[in-house]
C-alpha cells in the first residue's frame, strides 16, 4: 500500500518507517507524491498524540480519535492504476503555540529537504497541510528547488501574509499553484494567531490580496463558492458552525475536491476554477456576527466539534 510515514527527529533529522526508494521504485510513473502535514498539538513521539496513528492512518488501522483519514480519502487504496504515494510528515507540534510556531520552521527545514530528494529522483511532489502544518508547508516552498513542488493546499492555514508572499516569490513558489482554503468559521483562530504573533501581519485567512494567478484563495462556507464547486462536479456541505477550526477537512464533499487537485492536475486547472468562485473573501467576523448562519444544504451538515465535544487537534 502506498502510504509511507516520515518523522521529524529531535535534532532536525527524518525517521522514515519504511523504504522510500522502494516505495518510489513500486510507484507507477504517473503516480503523484503527495505529503499531508498535520497541524498543532500532534507529536509521532508519543502514542496518543501520533499523527500516524490517526490523520495519516487507514480506517482500518487508525485508533482513538474520530477524525478523517487524510490518504484514504486522497485515494490511497482505491486500486486506481495511478493511486498516489502518500507520505504522513509528522513534526513535534506539541506545547505551548510558540513552541510549536518555532518547530514548524525546522519542520519546514527538514519538509523542504525530503522534497529536495525526491525531485533528484524526478518526483514532484504536492503538499496539503492545516492550520501549522500550513505554515510548515509554505516554508518548505521557500526553501525547496525550483519545480520540486507542483501544487500545494492549505487548509485554515496559520500563515502571515508576508510568509506567504516571501514563498511565492522563491524559485520553486513561482512555479507552483498555491490553493488557499479559507472559512469564516475560521476568523477566532485567525484573530488569535496574530495576537499570539505581536499582530504584525494579517493571517492568509483574509486571502492573499494581490497575489499572483498561481495563489487562489477559496473560501469554503460561502454559499456563492460552494454554488460554483458544486457546478464543477463537487458538492461541499454547508457550513454549521460560527466557529470550528477542522471544518476544512471535516466537512462532508472536501476531499473529494482536494483529491482532484493533487492527483490529477490536469483535470482541475486553476483557472478554471477561479472562473467558477468569488475573487474575493467574505469579511472578517461577518459569519459570528450574522443573525442567521448562511449556508445552503447541498448535502448532510457535519455536527460542529466546537459546541462541546472533544474536537480534534489540528
Amino acid at each position: 500500500m502506498p502510504l509511507l510515514s516520515v518523522s521529524v527527529t529531535r535534532d532536525g533529522g527524518l525517521d522514515v518507517a519504511g523504504s522510500l526508494g522502494t516505495a518510489l521504485a513500486e510507484l507507477p510513473p504517473e503516480a503523484p507524491v503527495i505529503a499531508m502535514v498535520h497541524g498543532y498539538k500532534y507529536d509521532p513521539a508519543g502514542a496518543a498524540t501520533d499523527p500516524h496513528r490517526t490523520l495519516f492512518a487507514m480506517e482500518s488501522q487508525r485508533r482513538g480519535r474520530r477524525a478523517a483519514s487524510w490518504p484514504a480519502r486522497l485515494g490511497v487504496g482505491d486500486g486506481a492504476a495511478a493511486e498516489p504515494l502518500a507520505i504522513g510528515f509528522g513534526w513535534g507540534a506539541r506545547g505551548s503555540f510558540w513552541r510549536a510556531w518555532r518547530r514548524s520552521g525546522a519542520a519546514a527545514l527538514a519538509l523542504a529537504g525530503l522534497v529536495s530528494s525526491l525531485a533528484a529522483r524526478g518526483r514532484t511532489v504536492h503538499l496539503v497541510g492545516h492550520s501549522l502544518g500550513a505554515r510548515v508547508c509554505l516554508r518548505a516552498l521557500a526553501l525547496a528547488p525550483e519545480g520540486a513542488i507542483g501544487r500545494v493546499v492549505l487548509l485554515s492555514g496559520a500563515v502571515p501574509r508576508h510568509e506567504a508572499r516571501a514563498a511565492l516569490a522563491s524559485p520553486a513558489g513561482r512555479r507552483a499553484e498555491v490553493v488557499n482554503v479559507t472559512s469564516r468559521e475560521n476568523d477566532l483562530f485567525d484573530a488569535l494567531t496574530e495576537a499570539l504573533t505581536g499582530f504584525a501581519d494579517r493571517t492568509i485567512g483574509d486571502g492573499l490580496p494581490g497575489a499572483p494567478s498561481n495563489w487562489l484563495d477559496l473560501q469554503i462556507d460561502d454559499d456563492a463558492t460552494r454554488d460554483g464547486l458544486d457546478r464543477l462536479g463537487y458538492p461541499i456541505g454547508p457550513a454549521s458552525a460560527r466557529v470550528c477550526h477542522w471544518s476544512c477537512y471535516l466537512r462532508p464533499g472536501v476531499f473529494a475536491l482536494y483529491r482532484d487537485l493533487l492527483r490529477d492536475p490536469r483535470r482541475l486547472p486553476l483557472p478554471l476554477l477561479a472562473a467558477h468562485v468569488p475573487s474575493a473573501t467574505q469579511p472578517r467576523w461577518s459569519r459570528m456576527l450574522a443573525r442567521h448562519l448562511p449556508g445552503r444544504g447541498i448535502s448532510r451538515p457535519i455536527r460542529s466539534r466546537a459546541r462541546g465535544t472533544a474536537a480534534p487537534e489540528g
